[in-house]
């Protein structure tokens, strides 16, 4: 998932790629314990004759190799969005798999849905490679079930992303096709993320409806489904305040913002500025005609009638940092 820069994810720098940092975050630590635990299991089913050490070893290896893949989706998306002159923050690994921090938006439609295609395709290409390797391979091996999990792993995470709603990828294509019929990107925005709560709800919906109809409770299944279902729902939430904010940007006026101000040196007293008649902000100039400060209103405004003649502008001003 690629996304627009807010701010650098906490954890450990442990390389570079595409001329950005690669981070794993604590949640990255954690996952990668949590989902060794719950494979451990189906490892000892595949390989019978290793010991408990072995199992987890093997277990470990199908994590990694999954969080692999993970960071070359987001490696795809890295280099793709350096070709079409986006800059790239950082990469980085997470509880939920990762992200890319972009240094801001893609200016156009096609480089946007580029972008957001290179994850995806770069999943579905390694589960290709994976599952022909599985094919030739000896079967009922260690081996041999480490690629076919490679395949179907990357199968699913290729395709769940191209779910068209945001925050996923295929979200951001379903953003830049009416970004291009409308010409409005905020347009685009907002109706992939109505589409990604909808998959949020379906998500959740599933998870819910597969536990009561299969009369066994998957712990681990209904963990993952409510994290993802929420992931979505709050990535959602959040591509519609952006929409929301940039459309109240875009509407702001300048000229509505503008309001009219006074100079005056900062020597002068307050009750010069009041024989102005001057109702809007008075700013303050040092000697070299530099601004240094400005009146504070309810300042100026608490000293009594008898004493503003001698009060000098500083006594009720508000400096400007130097």
């Amino acid at each position: 998932m690629a996304r627009a820069q807010v701010g650098r994810t906490s954890g450990w720098v442990v390389g570079r790629a595409a001329g950005a940092p690669v981070v794993l975050s604590p949640g990255w630590v954690v996952a990668a314990t949590v989902l060794t635990v719950v494979v451990a299991p189906v490892a000892r089913r595949v390989a019978p004759g290793l010991d408990t050490v072995g199992v987890y070893v093997l277990a470990l290896v199908a994590v990694l190799m999954l969080f692999a893949s993970t960071f070359l989706h987001e490696l795809g998306h890295a280099l793709v969005a350096r070709r079409h002159g986006i800059g790239v923050h950082q990469i980085a690994l997470t509880l939920l798999g990762g992200h890319t921090e972009l240094g801001g938006l893609a200016p156009t439609p096609r480089s946007s849905s580029l972008v957001a295609l290179a994850g995806p395709v770069t999943n579905l290409a390694l589960a290709g490679v994976a599952g022909a390797l599985w094919k030739v391979l000896p079967s009922g091996g260690p081996l041999s079930w480490l690629m076919l999990a490679a395949a179907l792993t990357n199968l699913f995470v290729g395709v769940f992303n191209l779910l068209p709603g945001l925050p996923l990828d295929g979200g951001r294509v379903l953003e830049a096709l009416v970004w291009a019929v409308t010409t409005r990107r905020r347009t685009g925005t907002t109706v992939a993320a109505w589409a990604g709560r909808v998959i949020a709800i379906g998500v959740l919906g599933w998870t819910a409806a597969s536990a009561l109809t299969s009369g066994a409770y998957d712990l681990t299944q209904i963990v993952w489904g409510v994290l993802i279902g929420a992931f979505v729902w709050s990535g959602a939430g959040q591509s519609l305040t952006a929409a929301r904010s940039e459309h109240a940007v875009a509407t702001l006026s300048v000229r509505a913002l503008m309001q009219p101000a006074v100079a005056l040196p900062a020597v002068d007293r307050l009750g010069e500025l009041d024989a102005m008649g001057f109702g809007g902000d008075a700013v303050l100039l040092g000697p070299l005609g530099e601004p240094v400060g400005y009146v504070d209103p309810a300042a100026a405004a608490a000293v009594p009638a008898p004493a503003r003649a001698t009060t000098p502008l500083t006594a009720v001003a508000v400096p400007l940092p130097a």
